[in-house]
């Protein structure tokens, strides 16, 4: 078939409609997946069973090519799952979808698009990120997981948003992985020695962090090896302030910790953002792009406008990312998350960075809320940044009932954005304008700092 892209989906992958006769010589709509494509590309294509209403199609040639096509320079593109708009020309193509992402979504809720301004974007849209999770493969290769299929990695030589420090690190712990015969974790079978490699760097003080995580400790017949690493590490790489290695045998695929060793250093590194100095464990949650990040506070912080006579309460308020740079500037501030050791770095980061007039607390933000104002009173000021599946109805109209006159919402999720401050309206609010941050370039994620006002 011949067939127009007309859109990306939220994979990245194109999307294109056509038509088609069925064995009664009937036309039946079919829409098709088309990926590596662009919107605007004609593109010859093969489908397997088109009587389907739904299918991925096999992209035999471009026929007619999106101006905004670039070449991509990263060797792994074809099969990576890291970014998947490299080929899509930064400026002309990705921020624009992006802000479309978001102008559909509110749309959706029965906002004016009009209120989303245009994507701030980067200057230079590589080696932005200061953390990246790669994952060993059974044979003990290192890498990341495969576009679509979660249970392959594909080894890695290179990756184009990572510092570059990051990558010859994690390319180092590979060649000991070879050298030393090591297993990866098999993930059908449940076995094997090396699940993931943590990597994070503070591009503000240069410090990094090497997190291991294996089924078993450092100990017994691996000790040699182990020492070998650490050698090798502390020895190519002085920056390496914290070196651990973290057991984990739950079946889950995730980054947790059963029992943390120190091969080296420190259990944290130090960062620094918006002038204030934060410390940083191995599950500490921090912006992974500093230079964007920086910005969504300036942001925050223009649209709030924090007056020094007033209370103001940070909700999900992680380590005091937005709280310090708040907090300098209002009487009060109170933050709030459900996280204990994420609160107990809040505290130890303002004590750090002489700040003594906040308060934060362990709890839910629905029951935290009711707490904070029963003995801190009614904030003028709420800011929150939800995760990705936003704050939900009854966090909202809890903080719809507790009537600040402005709420600045950092959001990582345009959708659930859009069904969260949909909720505010009955309680008399407006919302004032959307600015939309690319704070993760060549992916399809975009956050946004918005405003709303009683």
């Amino acid at each position: 078939m011949v067939v127009e892209v007309d859109n990306i989906d939220r994979r990245g992958a194109g999307r294109a409609v056509t038509w088609r006769e069925n064995e009664l010589g009937n036309k039946k709509k079919l829409k098709l997946t088309v990926p590596k494509t662009l919107p605007g590309e004609k593109v010859k294509v093969t489908v397997d069973r088109p009587e389907r209403k739904n299918r991925k199609a096999i992209l035999d040639e471009i026929l007619e090519v999106s101006p905004d096509r670039v070449d991509v320079p990263c060797p792994h593109f074809d099969k990576c799952g890291g970014c998947v708009m490299q080929h899509w020309n930064y400026n002309t193509g990705q921020l624009g979808h992006k802000t479309s992402l978001v102008k559909q979504a509110l749309e959706d809720q029965g906002f004016d698009p009009n209120l989303v301004l245009d994507t701030i974007g980067m200057d230079e849209p590589w080696r932005y990120r200061n953390k990246m999770e790669f994952t060993f493969a059974p044979d003990g290769a290192l890498g990341l997981h495969e576009q679509g299929n979660f249970r392959k990695v594909i080894s890695l030589d290179t990756c184009l948003i990572a510092g570059e420090e990051m990558v010859e690190a994690a390319i180092a712990v590979a060649e000991w992985v070879k050298d030393h015969q090591l297993a990866g974790y098999h993930k059908e079978l449940h076995e094997g020695l090396l699940r993931h490699l943590m990597v994070r760097q503070s591009f503000a003080t240069g410090e990094m962090m090497l997190a291991l995580f294996a089924t078993e400790g450092p100990e017994g017949e691996l000790q040699k090896a182990v020492d070998d690493l650490v050698a090798r590490i502390g020895e190519k790489f002085s920056q390496v302030k914290s070196f651990l290695w973290i057991v984990n045998t739950d079946w889950a695929d995730r980054t947790q910790a059963e029992k943390i060793h120190q091969l080296a250093g420190r259990d944290f590194i130090y960062d620094e953002m918006a002038g204030y100095r934060f410390r940083l464990w191995f599950d500490t949650f921090f912006q992974t792009n500093p230079a964007q990040a920086e910005k969504l506070v300036e942001l925050a912080l223009e649209l709030g406008k924090p007056q020094e006579t007033e209370k103001m309460i940070d909700l999900f308020c992680g380590v005091g990312t937005f709280s310090l740079p708040f907090a300098s500037k209002v009487e009060k501030l109170a933050g709030i998350e459900i996280v204990e050791s994420s609160i107990e770095s809040a505290k130890r980061n303002a004590v750090d960075n002489g700040i003594s007039n906040t308060t934060f607390l362990a709890k839910d933000a629905r029951n935290g809320i009711d707490e904070i104002i029963e003995s801190f009173g009614k904030p003028e000021l709420l800011l929150l940044d939800p995760p990705r599946s936003g704050a939900g109805g009854k966090v909202m109209r809890r903080i719809g009932r507790s009537q600040p006159e402005r709420i600045v919402y950092v959001s990582c999720n345009p959708v659930s954005f859009a069904e969260d401050v949909k909720e505010l309206e009955q309680f008399g609010y407006t919302l004032k304008n959307v600015q939309p941050v690319d704070l993760f370039p060549h992916t399809l994620h975009v956050e946004c700092v918005a405003l709303l006002t009683l």
